[in-house]
This record gives structure tokens, sequence and C-alpha cells, in this order.
């Protein structure tokens, strides 16, 4: 894959595309990136570090006419069904007890509706059923059991998401314990050395997010996690919560996020991004202001490093409604990837507002 993104005049591109596909869906497809590149916005696919294969799947079923959130929801799901990557779906790193429990949510812009589902057990695509409690329920949010058996009730296998690779690395993280785990005794905001999980040791916070601009112009998200590695039973993140892990305007664009869910629960985040893209601020400069929102309310000295920094990350991602994008973490080093429909899916440098001292 490439490792840079080549911008290039949309209207030459479109006009390359509409040259190459002739039937079917292919030929509205074309009409529509012609009409699009006229109307001044332009399709776009971003997502977190381990999004390369669901931007190029989202991409092409974009530019084949699709909604963006069906596009971004089967781009995330050849990640869930990946058992290597251990951060999300089929392969997750389990909960402390050993149990994989799976978070998700998505947001339609053109409808403005939304669903979510939380601490999500045997159910490898968590982001399927929570387009369905989008589609079929009243609610936006089932969690645990009830929304095991909602998934259950529309036809979801269940199946061992426990992969023998996971179960080896939650196995070395218990022949490990100390007192780096989620139990901390009692502390206040001047304690530290306490809860050193966050020095990525043993645990990990991986997640993927993916946004898209269709070709009609309408925007939409979608954020699947198994959430931090060895958490405490039924802990949730941000990922499955609207604001924090995702959110999506149609009149504005979309952003989400990857990292300590912890910290952007606290901040809510990716609603405060949108807002600052309908303020005129660009994608990267949104994502900016949202890590620098986060540096500023950590206070407790256990999550701040000797010079009064966070020392965890968060990264974000977001398009506008134009098909402009960017992204942003707290620390140097964070990747985001990128398919715009003009050439393959690549992956980029992360703005930050701090640089590591070893990049």
């Amino acid at each position: 894959m490439s490792d840079h993104i080549k911008r290039r005049d949309f209207l030459k591109t479109t006009a390359a595309i509409g040259a190459t596909v002739v039937a079917g869906n292919a030929t509205v497809a074309s009409e529509q990136l012609i009409a699009q590149a006229k109307k001044g916005f332009k399709p776009v696919v971003i997502a977190s570090s381990n999004g390369l294969s669901a931007t190029a799947k989202a991409m092409e079923l974009i530019q084949s006419g699709s909604d963006a959130l069906d596009a971004v929801i089967a781009g995330v799901n050849i990640v869930e069904d990946d058992p290597a990557d251990h951060s999300v779906g089929l392969g997750g790193l389990p909960n402390e007890q050993g149990v994989v429990e799976l978070d998700a949510s998505v947001m339609h812009g053109p409808t403005g509706r939304g669903g979510a589902v939380a601490s999500l057990r045997n159910i490898k695509n968590p982001s399927k059923v929570a387009k369905l409690v989008m589609e079929r329920t009243d609610h936006v949010l089932l969690v645990g059991e009830g929304a095991l058996q909602f998934a259950r009730a529309h036809g979801f296998r269940e199946v061992d998401l426990l992969t023998d690779e996971a179960r080896e690395i939650w196995m070395k993280w218990k022949e490990h314990l100390s007192p780096q785990d989620d139990w901390l005794p009692p502390h206040d905001i001047e304690s530290k050395d306490i809860g050193e999980s966050w020095k990525e040791f043993f645990r990990t916070t991986g997640t993927i997010n993916c946004n898209a601009v269709d070709l009609r112009g309408n925007v939409s998200g979608c954020t699947t996690t198994s959430g931090l590695s060895f958490k405490i039973p039924g802990r949730v993140g941000d990922s499955p919560i609207l604001g924090a892990g995702l959110y999506v305007d149609n009149a504005v664009g979309a952003a989400g996020s990857t990292g300590r869910g912890e910290a952007n629960l606290l901040s809510c985040s990716s609603v405060m991004i949108v807002e600052y893209m309908r303020q005129g601020k660009s994608p990267e400069e949104a994502c900016l202001m949202a890590c620098q929102r986060i540096s500023e309310q950590t206070r407790m000295k256990r999550l701040l490093d000797d010079r009064g920094r966070p020392n965890f990350n968060v990264s974000f991602y977001a398009i506008n409604r134009m098909g402009e994008y960017g992204s942003a973490a707290i620390w140097s080093g964070a990747k985001f990837t990128v398919n715009t429909g003009e050439q393959e899916s690549s992956r980029l440098d992360c703005a930050y507002l701090y640089k590591k001292e070893n990049n």
C-alpha cells in the first residue's frame, strides 16, 4: 500500500471513472460521480490505522452506488472477521475473566438515526447488530444479555470469540498480574504509581472507526471494538456511545475515535469535533482541538507524565460533508487510513499535540 496520498483534480478523476464504468449499478454510480462533482463534494472513506482493507471495501461499494453506512459496515466486517486482529470481533482480547465482550455503534446521516450495542458476547459482528438496533427497534443502545437475545432473535449465530492466540495473550497477562490492573486502591488527585496499566505493557485499546461520504453527499459512520483488553467484566468504553466514540451530522460531517475510552467519555469528543467543524474548523483542526480538550480535562496525577501531559493516547478521525478529511492524536506516531477513490487506500500520519521522544 502507498504511504502517501496524491490528491488530483476531482473533475479529471470523475471523468476517468465515468469512462471506465459501463453497466448496471456502475453506470448509475458514474452518473452520480459526475453530478456530485458539480455540487462540490467528493466521496471519501477514513478509518483508524487498521482500516486499509475496510476503507478499500467501503470505497468499492460507494463507487457502485451504495449508501455510506452499508459501505462502512461492510468495511469493518472484514476486520471483525479477522482472527489476527485482536482489537475487534473474532480474536478480540477478552476481559479479565477470559470472556470477549464487544461494543459497536453506527450513525446514519440521511435519517439522523443511530444504534449501538455494548458488552455483547458470542456475536462476531456487533456492527451489524448495532445497525439492526437502529432499524428494528425504538431504542438506540442495547447491552449485555439483552443485546445477545436481540441478536439471536434476528438469526445471528453464536460463536466462541476467544481464539487460541488471544487465549495465550490473556494467559500471559494473568501470569504477570501485579498492581498493573484496573482494581485501584483508595487514591486522590495527587496519587501516582498506581493503575500503571496504561503504559503499554500487556494492554491494548484497539478499535476500528470508519466514516464515509457517499456519491449522494450523505455521511455515515461506524465504530466497533472488543474494548480494553483484560478489562473488568461489563466495562464499556466510548465506542458504543454516540457523541463519544462516534457522531454524525449529515449537514456537517462525522468523527470517531480510538484509544483510551474513559478519557473520551468524559469529554464527548466526537460530537465536539462535529461542532468544531460546524464552526468552520477543518477536520484536522477539529481533531486537534478535541485532543487539547482531553489534555486539559485530565487532572489525575496517575494519568499524567512528569510534565503534566496525558500518559495515554486517544486518536480521532473526521470528515466533513465536502469530502475533506483529517486525523489527530494526543501523541505522535499514530496513523490513519484514507481512500478517496483516486487510488488504493493509504496509511498516513496523524497530526498530534505532543511529540514522543523516540519518534
